[in-house]
């Protein structure tokens, strides 16, 4: 009875992310149109996405991804309701509890639409969410030369840089992007600099972990 609780709680918890999800990526789709960048192909291209390195692509209702997670959200609803109504009509839960929540998180986990990064000009949008410019803590940027994390990881991240951002209030940051054109880079700088958003530029050096600190007020 209490694991039945227990899990019904889990599945009120899980459509509730789905649901927040999907509104959260078809609100970042609709804000997207106002990007200041990327617009052109070149500025979608010098942006990489982890862990995949693929690059990244536009965010409108008609693209792969986002259909994705509109008709896969569907899919997982019906999915998790079917979980839920065989835990609760049978015993399978007391037996298999840990296959259920394996299975649960699979579901859940499996629903995720591909990385990007819009600055807008009263704040961004990172991974598919919007966050207003008072809601950024501060960006850094690291120069992935040797010794950096990333270094060999795929050649086009070789001497190219690693973005991140801080939300405030978020216990889970966003992952970060990498931006392989210098030029596009300062270009992104320049439009965060102009919302008051502050930066931390680290360049490591080639031998040494430790890195030189730039902070952009």
């Amino acid at each position: 009875m209490v694991i039945n609780i227990l899990f019904t709680i889990m599945f009120v918890l899980g459509v509730n992310y789905l649901i927040n999800y999907q509104l959260r990526i078809k609100k970042a789709a609709d804000l997207s149109k106002d990007t200041l960048f990327p617009n052109i192909d070149d500025e979608f291209s010098s942006i990489l996405l982890p862990i995949e390195w693929k690059e990244m692509e536009p965010l409108a209702k008609n693209t792969k991804s986002y259909q994705y997670v509109k008709w896969g959200t569907i899919i997982a609803l019906v999915l998790l309701t079917v979980l839920l109504w065989i835990v609760l009509a049978t015993d399978w839960l007391g037996s298999s509890f840990l296959s259920i929540v394996y299975l649960f998180i699979v579901i859940i986990s499996s629903i995720k639409h591909r990385g990007n990064l819009f600055i807008l000009s009263k704040g961004i949008i990172l991974n598919g969410k919007f966050y207003s410019s008072n809601q950024i803590k501060y960006y850094q940027i690291e120069k992935i030369v040797r010794w950096h994390e990333l270094y060999g990881l795929d050649d086009r991240l070789n001497n190219a840089y690693k973005m991140t951002f801080k939300i405030k209030k978020e216990l889970f940051p966003p992952n970060y992007i990498v931006v392989k054109d210098a030029d596009y880079l300062e270009r992104m700088i320049l439009l965060l600099d102009e919302q008051g958003i502050p930066g931390i530029k680290e360049i490591e050096q080639a031998n040494s972990s430790v890195g030189n600190f730039t902070t952009k007020s």
